[in-house]
């Protein structure tokens, strides 16, 4: 049984579609909860009277809180977690559950809704200079994929065990929203759980569909959270080893911003980030060797700019050091 919690603001044809793919599962959920994050254009009306269960959490209290008061309020084995902006395969639900076995969390094949035979995103990935990327983003639609492990589900569309979520306590609501779903992701790694990618179960994403992709509080939040992925999960030995991939991913990131007008958002999220900065990591071999395979299929798929120069600067970085014994 599973427990289908989404966070809600505005948009309310997108959770219509989202809404109508639900109904058309052919695994049904056993709830529908919609966590409403002060939406304003009647959102949450259509919600009600579409029967789901809606919480008013009365502001946009970010994406990380709106999920953790959702699944807290689910009674199921499962639980799935939805952005409101994304459409569900009939059989998503059914593959997921049959393609799951033991693992932790499942998440499936995630297409470009404007651009269907593209690539949205499957399971992310995440290099040395605390900068994700989606596996597979822009390329075109697999005619063929096997099931393969992974460790971090997207927040867009995936399912937990919830007892898994009992146990991290959920989503870390200091991060807000972006990035919170990488930050669960390596605390998995951190305690052993795994996910599989399951690419049979196909979903379609819109795509920051409530700010859009380059709004500034979007790339304020993005450029601080970047740097609490590191305050989080890199102790002092890991940090050194990185810090130059970190100086040359983070000031990348920076040009891609300012390209897209957005400096000033870069800056001040940056400078966020930076306040109190300290390391809390603890030493941990399944999280450096993650990087380490994160990074080689970062570097083996990934066609954009960003990444081509990026692995063009950090080239010399010694790698050995990031396997070295703790």
């Amino acid at each position: 049984m599973c427990t289908a919690i989404i966070p809600l603001h505005n948009r309310a044809d997108l959770l219509e579609c989202l809404l109508d793919s639900i109904d058309r599962q052919t695994v049904p959920f056993a709830d529908v909860v919609v966590v409403n994050n002060a939406s304003t254009d009647g959102a949450a009306e259509l919600a009600r009277a579409r029967g789901c269960r809606v919480i008013e959490m009365g502001e946009n209290a970010g994406f990380a809180r709106a999920v953790n008061r959702g699944w807290k309020a689910a009674t199921t084995e499962w639980v799935a977690i939805l952005n409101s902006d994304v459409e569900l395969d009939s059989r998503w639900l059914e593959r997921l559950a049959a393609g799951i076995g033991e693992a932790a969390y499942a998440t499936g094949l995630i297409l470009d809704a404007t651009n269907r035979g593209a690539i949205d995103g499957t399971y992310d990935l995440v290099s040395r200079a605390a900068c994700a990327w989606r596996a597979g983003h822009g390329e075109p639609a697999p005619e063929n994929s096997s099931r393969s492990a992974i460790a971090i589900a997207p927040g867009t569309a995936c399912i937990f065990r919830r007892e898994v979520l009992d146990r991290l306590n959920g989503f870390d609501e200091s991060f807000g929203s972006y990035l919170e779903d990488v930050d669960l992701g390596l605390r998995c790694v951190r305690e052993g759980f795994a996910g599989v990618y399951v690419p049979d179960a196909v979903a379609w994403h819109h795509g920051s569909a409530s700010l859009g992709r380059w709004n500034p509080q979007v790339v304020r939040l993005t450029s601080r959270n970047q740097l609490l992925l590191i305050v989080r999960h890199y102790d002092r030995a890991l940090f050194r080893s990185c810090f130059w991939p970190i100086v040359a991913g983070q000031l990348l990131w920076g040009l891609v911003a300012l390209r897209h007008g957005r400096a000033l958002a870069w800056i001040a999220g940056k400078i966020e980030g930076l306040r109190g900065f300290r390391l809390e990591g603890t030493p941990s071999a399944a999280l450096r060797n993650f990087l380490l395979a994160s990074e080689r299929e970062i570097q083996n798929r990934a066609r954009d700019p960003y990444w081509r120069w990026y692995f063009r600067l950090v080239a010399r970085t010694d790698r050995p050091s990031m396997t070295a014994a703790h």
